[in-house]
């Protein structure tokens, strides 16, 4: 079927390529489509649903029979594939599979701003992108015309000469925008990279999808739209039938007609209008009327009118067109309803729409229009250049059409959807249910969710359902036109951000003395936190005892720069920490560090950390690990939409600082020799305040006196860059007292042991201050986020659940984080009614025993009596306590 000349393919360069186990041949520029019908081949994978022969229905983008896949890659339309030599393709019935190489290809993302982004390289797209660049802008041009590959060229496509001082353009060949959102921002999918481009100006001159028609077995193998059998042709030198007939609505399809008589095809045209116009070739057979059926066991024999069968092997089909205003939609411009089509209206961003997407199909207008497009938005970004000559364009008046939608028949068998099997019938039957939106008919039949996006099936659906309503498809509007535009794969999208790189690792400046020294890491967010250090020989109970031991009568560090930490900043710095935290920051001296908890506006605990005021103007915030990327959101969220009024600014400084907790009896001792300017007694450095100071190295740094473990302590801050060394200078000057590095095993441990809660960990978003019981934390003064909802009667609840601790009854046994625990004389068989859960648990070398903290349904009022843990195979008794088990004092702090 592949015509003895013409055609932009380069018969000189045979290639090969194997489709569902059989080889064929095809020649350079041919898509897989085009290749495929040379050789015969115009069937692909029956339909997805009803199993129904299909073939390839047209030449791009909007194909919804012929998908394939090539490679590890599913679900590629042949008619947008070019061919390769050797490629290997396999046609598919709606649903692709992925291959164990499917993510061997290397995917990657670029970044670029341009003055001018044209989508869409025909002939109204290219006018406005060289008119655009006459005068110097940059000006980025998308398009899926062959060859792919970036080019740069000066000049129009007609040819004309450009101006001074013109720009090179930087042309996308064979790349598809599928996204349009905010501020000119456009994704485009251009071979293995997705560009994310940012644009002062965007035209968008995207084309249009002809549309089918309805009618009775409309879905054959043979029937293609108009336009592709003239791409065929005309581009591939491939002509899909010998014996054709064109049902057309409208004038457009008589040039399929002249390009079908010209490469030998016998042909008849039936056109919908009741005085056709004379646009024929001489001697082809123009009837008015309609197609009502077709014939075929497999491929398409015959089509019948109103009154006539005519023989045929291919039908052409052109239901008019319908503007592409997927990206103008997303780009949140509206639409209105001309008669015959959506076409744009009213645009919401910096962006013009020409040619066939602005519903101009005469040449000379939609050139016009693009050379207008591009001088203003050229004039916009700063380059004025005046208009080019236009070249001379014949001219003639265009015959309006009425839109035809549907064709009386059987409607169990009229398909509106080609690639969802979805029927007239299926639509009548949503309607019929009373639906009445065609968001929620798509949604009933599925009609406009495939692969091509509903470019051949949303606007005969809209007719389809407007005519059973008795409106318009304007009446109606339409569905929502959501990216992607046209397929991409997940793969793209990621680029690089796949396997190990799909969840970056975060390291501090320590890390490698912590692999040096043989650290067993846990991750904690994206974090890798040292989890313990077992010398030779130790498991993790021994290597983490031996570290609590050395916090609790001697002096050990820990690397603790993962905290999150927020600058907040400005005049109202500290009336903003006061809205947010349930006690008070407003009033904190310069110097001083305050321990604070924050609350969701359900008055439920969200984050808890200690915040340094620097200057009044000034806090330093620390925040959980994990949570520090969400109180920063927290923070943005109430300033923007709330307080708007307020003189506040925040910055993440989580990787600007290295935090080094020094602890232990003799803390005191080791900060005194690295730091020996820093007066470190009592009273001259109190608990919860911090002096800036300089190390024993030379490295400037802020100490705080701050204990996450009750004991003696202070934490080390200084540069990320410094981490390291600092850590190192800390690790000397211990030596003399045994200093000993713990992880985050044991600084649970001690924590636990003080009764400190772990937010998220004894916190699972149900749990408010008081269940805590840090009633004490929380501001009768003042107004703070989420105190309201702690005044409900539900927060005073006596079934409420609080933090108490557990102590087994055998000293040795260890309750099992999670664990249920239950009353002593509650049956044992489900239904099992629960009182709580245990939130931590560990051995604990100062108590010389295990322990938990758990929540417990009101817990307070439960100390001294009996819970169990049914674990299965034993049953664990634990007496409930105060979740404070050491020092309940607080005798230790202060050395």
């Amino acid at each position: 079927m592949r015509l003895p000349e013409g055609g932009e393919i380069d018969r000189t360069k045979p290639l090969t390529f194997t489709l569902d186990g059989v080889e064929y041949s095809g020649f350079e520029g041919d898509t897989l489509a085009s290749a495929m019908i040379a050789n015969g081949v115009l069937q692909v994978a029956p339909s997805l649903y009803r199993h129904r022969p299909r073939g390839i229905f047209s030449a791009g983008i909007e194909e919804p029979n012929a998908l394939v896949q090539v490679g590890p890659e599913p679900s590629l339309q042949a008619t947008t594939v070019r061919l390769t030599d050797g490629l290997v393709a396999r046609t598919l019935s709606g649903v692709g599979r992925l291959t164990p190489d499917s993510g061997q290809r290397r995917y990657d993302k670029r970044y670029t701003h341009t003055d001018v982004l044209v989508i869409g390289a025909g002939p109204a797209g290219r006018m406005a992108a060289t008119t655009a660049a006459a005068g110097g802008a940059r000006v980025m041009l998308v398009g899926l015309s062959y060859p792919s590959g970036n080019v740069r060229f000066r000049g129009s496509p007609q040819g004309i000469p450009p101006a001074d001082g013109a720009a090179e353009l930087r042309v996308l060949s064979g790349a598809r925008a599928f996204g349009y959102y905010d501020s000119n921002y456009v994704l485009v999918a251009h071979q293995q990279t997705l560009w994310h481009v940012r644009a002062r100006r965007v035209i968008l001159a995207t084309g249009a999808h002809e549309q089918p028609i309805v009618f009775e077995n409309n879905d054959r193998p043979g029937i293609m739209l108009a336009g592709a059998v003239r791409k065929y042709i005309t581009n591939y030198a491939v002509l899909p039938g010998r014996k054709a007939v064109v049902f057309t609505t409208n004038d457009s399809a008589y040039a399929t007609v002249a390009a079908l008589v010209q490469s030998g095809a016998e042909v008849t045209v039936v056109d919908s209008r009741p005085n056709p116009p004379d646009l024929a070739p001489q001697g082809v057979e123009v009837i008015s009327g309609l197609i009502t059926n077709t014939d075929g066991p497999e491929r398409l024999t015959a089509v019948s009118t109103q009154d006539r069968r005519i023989e045929c092997d291919l039908l052409a089909v052109s239901g008019g067109w319908q503007p592409a205003v997927h990206l103008f939609s997303q780009s949140r411009g509206t639409l209105r309803w001309n008669g015959q089509a959506f076409v744009p209206d009213t645009p919401a961003q910096a962006n013009h729409v020409v040619g066939a997407a602005n519903g101009t199909f005469d040449t000379r207008a939609a050139l016009i229009e693009a050379t207008e497009a591009g001088v203003e938005a050229a004039a916009a970004v700063g380059y004025p250049v005046p208009p080019p000559p236009l070249p001379a364009v014949r001219e003639r008046e265009i015959t309006p059409a009425s839109p035809v939608w549907l064709v009386p028949g059987d409607p169990r068998n009229q398909f509106v959807d080609l690639q969802r099997d979805a029927t007239v019938a299926d639509i009548r039957r949503a309607v019929g249910a009373g639906m009445r939106s065609p968001e929620h008919v798509k949604r009933y039949t599925t009609i406009g969710t495939g692969t091509d996006q509903g470019r051949t099936s949303n606007v005969p659906a809209l007719g389809v359902i407007a005519a059973e309503l008795g409106v318009t498809p304007g009446d109606l509007g339409t569905t929502t036109f959501r990216a992607p535009s046209v397929p991409v794969s997940f793969a793209l999208m990621a680029g690089r951000d796949r396997g190990k790189l799909h969840d970056p690792i975060r390291t501090t400046p320590i890390h490698s003395w912590h692999v040096a020294h043989g650290a067993e890491f846990e991750n904690v967010g994206h974090w890798k936190r040292p989890w313990f250090y077992p010398k030779p020989g130790e498991d993790m109970e021994t290597a983490v005892l031996r570290e609590c031991r050395a916090a609790r009568t001697g002096v050990a560090m820990q690397d603790a720069s993962t905290l999150g930490k927020i600058e907040v900043v400005g005049a109202d710095a500290g009336e903003f920490l006061n809205r947010m935290y349930t006690n008070g920051f407003k009033k904190l001296p310069v110097g001083s560090a305050r321990y604070g908890m924050m609350c969701k506006a359900d008055g439920m605990v969200f984050d808890d950390g200690v915040t340094m005021r620097l200057a009044d103007d000034r806090y330093y915030v620390t925040t959980t690990t994990g949570g520090a990327a969400n109180v920063l959101d927290w923070f943005e969220e109430w300033s923007q939409t709330e307080w708007p009024e307020l003189d506040v600014r925040f910055t993440s400084v989580t990787e600007q600082w290295s935090t080094i907790a020094v602890v232990g009896p003799q803390s005191r001792a080791v900060i005194g020799l690295v730091a020996p300017d820093l007066d470190v007694s009592n009273e001259a450095f109190p608990f919860m305040t911090f002096r800036e100071t300089t190390l024993v190295n030379g490295i400037p740094a802020r100490i705080a006196r701050i204990s996450f473990s009750g004991e003696l302590a202070y934490e080390v801050n200084v540069s990320g860059w410094y981490g390291l060394a600092a850590w190192n200078a800390i690790h000397d000057e211990g030596k003399p007292y045994d200093i000993t590095p713990y992880g985050t095993e044991t600084m649970h441990v001690l924590r636990a042991e003080k009764g400190f809660p772990i937010v998220g960990q004894d916190t699972d978003g149900t749990v408010t201050p008081h269940d805590l019981g840090m009633s004490w934390i929380v501001s009768r003064q003042k107004d703070f986020v989420g105190k309201r909802s702690l005044r409900r009667p539900d927060t005073a609840r006596p079934d409420r659940k609080h933090l108490v601790g557990l102590l087994p009854v055998d000293p040795a046994e260890l309750l099992p984080e999670g664990a249920q625990m239950v009353a002593s004389d509650a049956p044992l068989t489900p239904p099992v009614p629960m009182e709580g859960h245990v939130t931590s648990s560990y051995r604990s070398a100062v108590l010389e025993r295990t322990f938990a903290l758990a929540l417990i349904k009101n817990g307070r009022h439960r100390i001294g009596e009996t819970l169990l843990a049914p674990l299965g195979d034993r049953v664990i008794a634990a007496t409930v306590t105060e979740p404070v088990f050491y020092d309940k004092e607080g005798a230790r702090r202060d050395g």
